[in-house]
């Protein structure tokens, strides 16, 4: 079976998390700083907190916005349902808008109809590795005194016009699991310029502790800690740190390595009439956390997928989440007509750093065979 993604993992991960074992200190401490500051110098970002996942990092992300129970925040249906999550664990609710047809994120222009006078923020995906239309959405928030929490869970080192996610939005949330551009096994990172919400979110991650274990630590008198407010169980480990740090070192390679796949994955299917291919708008760089291509055959998704399966290739698909029985409670949304068409059509190929040609080639085969 050729997998959707297969971990690109090392004898110098292994040895970094070894050495970490070694020195007695596994919780958050020095490995997960030096983590930290790797990725705040690689994206242009002043504040860059490593978190448990990208999940709990949308959560703090949106606390530190100021996002509170009862507001809304606008967001695409057509995401992981951890996008939408996160709004529920503050008890604020989730405005689904459409989407952009080709490149399946939020479509801006569906964005000001949704703004109420409960309307806090805005969340919109970089999908799959290509950033959404961040200039103008940055704009809108500005005219409407809102903040931009941007989902970039998989798109670790995609940019507009030279400028990297990360540095963009006013909180930008990467994820490291297993699927993603690099990985910790599990993890993620906040990035913002904002010092005084960083400042908070630090200690929001660890209980909202006034002072963190690895201070308490290192200091040399006694110092007890305080707690102001509730807080969470979210810090990264110092093992995972230095995973992340390493594959830090990694990261212009491993994105080299998935364009050139992409741009493979087009040469191989540019005569097949019967898929759309992936769409990078000029000044946008796509980092192809996925390979996506949309079912133009009118065969089902599910039996394409389940064709490949049989011939030995994964495959997955993105929902849309306002379909799914956990968001019920909101009620009726509004048509989402290009969310809905894609749900039911696109699928995602096996994409990550050690696929081989040949299985590169079995991959179109099957989906040749199976359209």
């Amino acid at each position: 079976m050729i997998p959707i993604t297969r971990l690109a993992l090392g004898d110098a991960e292994a040895e970094a998390a070894a050495a970490v074992v070694r020195s007695g200190w596994l919780m958050n401490g020095p490995r997960t700083e030096e983590f930290e500051r790797k990725v705040a110098d690689y994206v242009g970002a002043k504040h860059a907190i490593a978190v448990s996942s990208a999940t709990t990092g949308l959560h703090l992300g949106l606390l530190g916005a100021g996002v509170k129970p009862g507001d809304e925040v606008i967001c695409p249906s057509y995401s992981f349902i951890a996008t939408a999550n996160a709004m529920r664990y503050i008890g604020a609710r989730p405005v689904f808008v459409d989407i952009d047809p080709r490149t399946y994120n939020i479509d801006v222009s569906a964005i000001e109809p949704a703004i109420t006078e409960r309307t806090t923020a805005i969340m919109p995906v970089s999908q799959i590795g290509l950033p959404a239309d961040l200039n103008p959405i940055m704009a809108i928030a500005a005219e409407h005194g809102l903040k931009v929490v941007e989902d970039a869970a998989p798109a670790l080192g995609a940019s507009i016009d030279g400028r990297r996610l990360g540095s963009i939005s006013d909180f930008t949330i990467f994820s490291f699991d297993a699927r993603k551009i690099l990985t910790t096994g599990e993890g993620g990172m906040i990035t913002t310029d904002d010092t005084e919400a960083a400042t908070r979110i630090r200690l929001l991650r660890a209980h909202a502790a006034s002072v963190s274990t690895a201070d308490r630590d290192r200091a040399n008198k006694i110092i007890l800690e305080t707690y102001p407010e509730v807080g969470f169980n979210y810090k990264l480990t110092d093992i995972q740190g230095a995973i992340g740090a390493i594959q830090m070192d990694k990261i212009d390679s491993v994105i080299a390595e998935r364009r050139r796949l992409a741009d493979r994955y087009a040469e191989l299917l540019a005569g097949e009439d019967r898929i759309e291919l992936p769409y990078e708008p000029e000044g946008f760089r796509h980092v192809y956390q996925s390979y996506s291509v949309r079912l133009k055959s009118g065969r089902p998704q599910e039996d394409v997928m389940r064709s490949m399966m049989e011939l030995g290739v994964a495959t997955r698909r993105i929902f849309d989440i306002h379909k799914q029985r956990a968001f019920a409670d909101l009620g009726e949304v509004p048509s989402l007509p290009v969310t809905e068409a894609a749900a039911r059509e696109a699928i995602l190929l096996p994409m990550f750093v050690g696929l081989t040609d040949d299985e590169q080639d079995d991959v179109v085969a099957a989906l040749a065979k199976s359209l």
